[in-house]
């Protein structure tokens, strides 16, 4: 994953009053019912939201992350021992056959170098039973997300329990072809303490995608819409075949 400050444990910790409106969830949870999931793969978990609203519906989860931090952050929320938690990427995955493969939020712009993001593909289809599904969104590039990545747009003021006030900011460093990189600036008021984070994003165009599912033996359900973000991201649905 292609962002130095995933594996902090202050930063680990705000991950979640950061973010606490989790309806960019929905699809997947939609997806896992419709399909009518008992076994998931979530890459890239982070924190374990997905995971554990999966586990309370009683669905068996496996959570994958390659940062020790935001793992230790699932582990210590209720229900957490209902979860297999995994340090690690997709490529070192322990024999699965599960129904449903998921990478919610940024984590499939976070793979970032196409070797490694082969390797995913992969690995997501290997660990699919026949008939199972993969699901996870990427952002239109033709939207271009990234010019609101500025202090003045960005700029938000949390009260976080247990550390106090934080100040957060993004702002672009740099816009390499596809890569957009940049520095998330946290400052917490409670000691002065200003931590960055330096993060690179893949964007990915709709037929880019396509293909590498194709060249990794997917067949493509459908490319639909972020419920939250209409009009500016995809969310594909491809499905490993039978045979």
């Amino acid at each position: 994953m292609a962002d130095d400050g995933f594996d902090h444990p202050r930063l680990a910790a705000l991950y979640d009053p950061l973010d606490p409106d989790r309806s960019d969830l929905d699809a997947y949870l939609r997806t896992a019912r419709e399909s009518g999931a008992r076994r998931v793969l979530d890459i890239g978990c982070g924190t374990g939201v997905f995971a554990l609203l999966l586990a309370d519906r009683g669905v068996d989860v496996v959570g994958v992350d390659p940062a020790g931090a935001p793992l230790d952050v699932a582990r210590s929320k209720p229900g957490a021992a209902r979860v297999r938690w995994i340090r690690g990427d997709a490529s070192a995955l322990p024999p699965l056959e599960v129904d449903l493969v998921t990478m919610t939020a940024n984590v499939a712009q976070a793979v970032v170098a196409p070797d490694a993001w082969h390797d995913t593909l992969a690995a997501a289809r290997t660990a699919l039973r026949p008939g199972g599904r993969l699901v996870f969104e990427t952002r239109d590039p033709a939207r271009r997300a990234w010019e609101a990545w500025t202090r003045e747009r960005s700029y938000r003021e949390v009260d976080v329990p247990g550390a106090g006030r934080v100040e957060t900011w993004h702002q672009v460093t740099g816009v390499d072809g596809p890569l957009v990189t940049f520095r998330t600036t946290y400052v917490f008021a409670a000691d002065g303490t200003v931590l960055t984070t330096r993060s690179t994003l893949r964007f990915r165009e709709r037929e880019e995608v396509e293909a590498d599912l194709a060249a990794h033996g997917y067949e493509l359900e459908r490319v639909g819409d972020a419920p939250d973000r209409p009009g500016r991201e995809f969310v594909f649905v491809a499905r490993r075949p039978d045979a």
